[in-house]
């Protein structure tokens, strides 16, 4: 039985991976998004895989618009089993270099359009007791980051919301799943795009992933629901230090995380897609400018994939050393016994 995705955000980056990824596990899909030429480069790609594609221009900041394209999708592809929320705008400013204005659109792109694409998946699925909705979130949604007040306190919201949204849920027991999935630095367009007040050129934090690394942990979470999943070793380290240690984190960030942020390399720069999509003419694709450097595997993720096998190898570990152990102090035992 074929199922039904919508994916906003699905022209460029992780959205553009996670488009891929799902046509090619069966899925037809619907793409959210503003620029035109991305749109029809997403719907050659599930074509390409021989699924049913539908683009659909939309910014997720118009809750009536989005709410319009999931009436759409449910009309020309079928019930909608499941929805990601990757669409989102960031800047790489200092917050006093940042204008209410674009703190506002960021906001409202990034976290509002998230809360509006739950409102119009839950509207459906919850009738019908079923459905998968995931929230893309960044461990910027634990620990905040230079340069990126706006993008890293919508994150922060998409967190809480969600995690809301699901204790709702299971108050009314539900068998609608929302998950998040916490990603790190990834290579792609976003960093030739963002609006930018800095004197070097926008760039992910290292260590670099490819956007398909999360895209595959989309399609796993979406297959098999859980309450959150964290991909990237960094995402590990870097959740787990604020935990462990904010100020020391608060110290390293000072000193590293803007010049961190930025290269001195002569890279494409696309102007900013605050307010109008940069890929209305030309496709961007997954990929930014940083191939050279992005990890196309994570052990990270493939351990939260295997998690339960995993545990299952540590459980036996632990009681066949126990047995063990056991077994050497009573042979002791017994022989301190004979000597007596």
């Amino acid at each position: 039985m074929t199922r039904t995705a919508v994916v906003t955000g699905g022209t460029a980056g992780v959205g553009r991976a996670t488009v891929r990824e799902l046509a090619a596990a069966g899925y037809d899909v619907a793409v959210l998004a503003r620029g035109q030429a991305g749109l029809d480069g997403a719907a050659a790609d599930v074509k390409g895989a021989g699924q049913r594609a539908m683009l659909i221009v939309c910014d997720v900041a118009d809750a009536d618009a989005v709410e319009r394209a999931a009436h759409q999708v449910e009309e020309g592809l079928g019930e909608i089993d499941l929805w990601v929320n990757v669409a989102f705008v960031g800047t790489l400013a200092f917050f006093w270099d940042t204008t209410v204005e674009e703190f506002r659109r960021v906001t409202e792109v990034t976290y509002f359009g998230q809360v509006h694409g739950t409102r119009a998946a839950l509207a459906r699925m919850r009738p019908r007791d079923r459905g998968v909705v995931i929230n893309v979130g960044s461990a910027m949604a634990d620990r905040s980051i230079p340069l990126q007040a706006a993008y890293c306190g919508a994150k922060h919201a998409i967190k809480g919301f969600t995690e809301s949204v699901i204790t709702e849920l299971a108050h009314e027991q539900s068998g609608v799943r929302v998950c998040t999935i916490q990603l790190p630095g990834l290579n792609t367009p976003q960093f030739t795009w963002n609006l930018e007040r800095v004197d070097g050129h926008p760039r992910p934090v290292a260590p670099v992933w490819q956007p398909e690394v999360a895209a595959r942990a989309i399609r796993f979470l979406a297959e098999h629901p859980r309450r959150n999943m964290w991909v990237g070793l960094a995402t590990v380290y870097t959740i787990l230090g604020e935990r462990l240690a904010p100020k020391l984190v608060d110290f390293y960030l000072a000193r590293y995380g803007v010049a961190g942020q930025q290269t001195s390399a002569d890279l494409p720069r696309r102007g900013s897609n605050l307010d109008e999509p940069c890929d209305a003419e030309v496709d961007a694709g997954a990929h930014g400018p940083f191939d050279d450097e992005a990890w196309t595997r994570d052990p990270q993720t493939w351990a939260s994939v295997h998690r339960r096998a995993l545990l299952g190898t540590m459980a036996a570990t632990v009681l066949s050393g126990t047995l063990l152990l056991v077994g050497v102090r009573g042979r002791g035992r017994k022989r301190e016994g004979l000597r007596r």
